[in-house]
């Protein structure tokens, strides 16, 4: 007879899945507020867009007094030597690589597409 037991992660792995799980949800927040500026300008729901504007604003302020990095990857390495860019995060490495980046650069074309939206 074989036995079926399930290990049990140990307690910091554990605790790394949590960061991870809630480091991927707020990544997922965030990126969606992005996705939305110009959908929200589209439909000329200005209040809207604002309001996604100042929430990814909030979170540049929060990694500007972080030193560009997200507490959750501060905590994620108290639980795990792994220092890969997604060491903390369930995202492709290539994608928490270059995070950043990319979603900056889509940040500032979509609100250029919310401030074309409002002047026309």
């Amino acid at each position: 007879m074989t036995d079926m037991r399930v290990e049990q992660p140990s307690p910091r792995n554990a605790a790394l899945i949590l960061v991870k799980v809630a480091h991927t949800v707020v990544w997922a927040f965030f990126a969606a507020c992005i996705l939305a500026l110009p959908i929200a300008g589209g439909l000329r729901r200005f209040d809207w867009a604002m309001g996604l504007t100042a929430l990814v604003l909030l979170e540049c302020g929060v990694l500007a007094v972080n030193r560009g990095r997200c507490p959750l990857t501060d905590l994620a390495e108290r639980f795990t030597a792994d220092r890969t860019p997604n060491s903390d995060i369930y995202l492709p490495k290539w994608l928490a690589q270059h995070n950043k980046t990319l979603f900056g650069a889509l940040f500032v074309l979509n609100e250029a597409i919310v401030l074309w939206q409002w002047l026309k």
